[in-house]
């Protein structure tokens, strides 16, 4: 077993790359320390509540860089914040009771639809990127759509430790209209928001390891400062596809792990 300086510096890298990653896509770096930290073994509220610690760090990172750049519209965000909190609040209790093989099935799950999306973003995206970022959708069809959306996103937040960005951001796109360079920072200050009621949930249970939060902490809070500040100035097509792979392999592993102990 790793001494617990090598595990810190490991997850100081981890968290680098996760943030800078979650920042420039703006799906939250949770998705790449959730299954670190799965995979080192630790249960389920540890691995959600350490993991959401360090997201707190990134979106804060992100959201201060973002805000300074103009460009979060933060009506939009805080209405989806507030819709999000319950859930947040929710998903920190079921973290406390899950078993860890149902918590690897669903996360694998996750991961995979995740994976699917960020591969196939830019398509979903590309006539809207053409448009006016101001021109959002007001449908009030698509109104209870936003509203569980948003409520999921917290669940999902707080459970899995990946911060809400995964469903935050299609939301924005999808179903208000906007465009992705104004979703991604705009899913930033309520994935801050979100990821800190959450954080303070599990703190209150007992869940989270500080130490090595901390350590994820440090690196993804540098790395959310990085992935803004280059967000504009690197090809995301191919760390979107690079990324995209890597969930989708990590849930094929997990699902698999699931279907051998049947």
């Amino acid at each position: 077993m790793l001494d617990p300086f090598t595990v810190s510096a490991l997850l100081i890298i981890v968290g680098l790359g996760a943030g800078t990653l979650g920042s420039m896509i703006g799906v939250g770096g949770g998705l790449i320390m959730t299954p670190a930290l799965t995979f080192m073994g630790f249960a389920p509220a540890q691995i959600s509540s350490t993991s959401l610690f360090a997201v707190t760090f990134t979106s804060a990172s992100s959201t201060i860089s973002y805000a300074k750049q103009k460009k979060i519209h933060y009506l939009v965000g805080l209405k989806m914040a507030a819709l999000a909190i319950p859930g947040a609040i929710a998903g920190a209790f079921i973290s406390g009771v899950i078993a860890i093989e149902p918590f690897k099935i669903y996360f694998g799950i996750l991961l995979m639809l995740a994976g699917i999306y960020i591969a196939y973003n830019s398509s979903f995206t590309k006539e809207r990127q053409n448009g006016p970022s101001g021109n959002y959708r007001k449908s009030v069809l698509l109104r209870p759509l936003f509203y569980s959306g948003a409520l999921g996103a917290g669940i999902i937040s707080s459970l899995f430790g990946v911060g809400g960005g995964i469903v935050f951001v299609p939301l924005l796109v999808l179903v208000l209209g906007m465009t992705l360079t104004t979703a991604s920072p705009t899913s930033q200050i309520a994935l801050l928001i979100t990821s800190f009621v959450g954080t303070v949930t599990h703190a209150v249970l007992g869940h989270p390891d500080y130490f090595h939060a901390a350590s994820l902490s440090a690196g993804a809070f540098v790395g959310g400062q990085i992935g803004a500040k280059i967000s504009d100035r690197v090809k995301e097509s191919l760390l979107r596809k690079l990324l995209s792979i890597s969930l989708i392999v990590v849930a094929v592993k997990f699902i698999s792990d699931f279907i051998g102990q049947l």
